[in-house]
């Protein structure tokens, strides 16, 4: 390998592999500065917290409640939002986004899933998303007809 050439004045050259591992670091330095920055930056006193929804009672209360006939069903449901003991004030806004969810059907439990854009579905009609844990009863009970759900199973160890 050939020495650096000197300038007239003096000093060296930089060798071009030189200014090229100097530049890629650069750029690496700097891109990973940039995509850390904004989680770095972040005061957590602002942090976005997630918001309840609007009409949403506070924690500990029931979010959605109702009882009704139903083309000859009793339907009864709740989502309640569950607090764990000791949580503070900002915990339970974060929790209120995940109410704990139960509907019956003629006194039968029917599950029911919350899918992650809020919306509902249940093993009888698990093909389709209702906005309300109401509208995803009736669509059950509309679909079993004079069926009636099956007794909740046993589980055993």
């Amino acid at each position: 390998m050939s020495p650096t050439p000197a300038k007239p004045g003096g000093s060296r050259v930089p060798s071009r592999r030189t200014v090229l591992r100097g530049a890629f670091t650069a750029a690496v330095v700097t891109g990973t500065a940039g995509a850390l920055l904004p989680l770095l930056d972040r005061d957590p006193a602002t942090a976005a917290r997630p918001a309840p929804a609007p009409g949403r009672p506070g924690p500990g209360s029931p979010a959605e409640e109702f009882a009704e006939m139903y083309r000859g069903r009793e339907i009864r449901g709740t989502a309640t939002v569950v607090v764990p003991a000791g949580a503070s004030d900002e915990d339970r806004v974060a929790v209120a986004a995940e109410p704990v969810t139960e509907i019956r059907i003629d006194g039968r439990p029917l599950h029911v899933m919350r899918r992650a854009d809020g919306t509902y579905l249940s093993d009888v009609r698990h093909y389709e998303s209702y906005p309300t844990l109401l509208e995803t009863a009736r669509a059950a009970v509309d679909e079993l007809g004079a069926a009636r759900l099956a007794p909740p199973a046993a589980h055993r160890m």
